[in-house]
């Protein structure tokens, strides 16, 4: 059985600059030994990329979709939010939500997941990473062989689109299978209906 991945111990990296990186780049270990690092720094390219504060639609997006794929993923699948997945030696982004294998045993110390692990990759496009968003990440998503992909984007007001990619795996690129509004049902990577107007429940007393 697949174990849970295990950074090697080594000397911290007591200098860093994101305008200025080592020579031939970071790599994907070194996101755990630079210390002081803002949350949510993604490395891409062997570059660091800091991420900026975010919309409320960024947060409102991400409770909608992580409080219904833990209720209808299925036992085989794991929901996992905001972690980083090594996708290479100089790639390592952080996709808003990821559905897993659940077979893998990656233990409360693990700080990334595996590439080969990942059955869904989720993206909220955010305006300051919305090239990141739909044209870089994806590429190294396919690449990577990450099987299923999909990017949020906010329409007017509050209202999102959830556009929906799957995998050709003789290009190693993504074809869009569609772009869903209300409601998004589907059957990979499992079976889900997601209400994409749902807002969280006021509580009461």
């Amino acid at each position: 059985m697949p174990v849970s991945p295990v950074v090697p111990p080594c000397e911290p990296v007591s200098r860093w600059s994101p305008l200025m990186p080592p020579q031939d780049g970071y790599r994907a270990e070194d996101l755990d030994r630079i210390p002081d690092l803002p949350p949510h720094t993604e490395l891409i390219d062997g570059s660091l990329v800091i991420v900026s504060p975010q919309k409320r639609f960024h947060m409102h997006m991400l409770r909608l979709l992580e409080t219904q794929l833990l209720e209808q993923a299925p036992e085989g699948l794991e929901v996992i939010r905001e972690m980083t997945v090594v996708l290479g030696e100089r790639q390592r982004p952080e996709p808003d939500l990821m559905l897993i294998d659940a077979r893998t045993e990656y233990g409360m110390d693990a700080t990334w997941i595996r590439a080969e692990d990942v059955r869904l990759a989720v993206e909220v496009v955010s305006p300051e990473s919305e090239i990141r968003d739909r044209r870089r990440k994806p590429q190294l998503y396919a690449q990577a062989d990450i099987p299923h992909l999909w990017l949020v984007e906010q329409e007017r007001g509050s209202l999102a689109t959830v556009h929906v990619y799957r995998l050709d795996p003789v290009n190693r690129s993504y074809t869009h299978t569609g772009s869903h509004r209300d409601r998004l049902k589907t059957d990979t990577p499992c079976d889900l209906d997601i209400d994409l107007t749902w807002t969280p429940r006021s509580r009461r007393g």
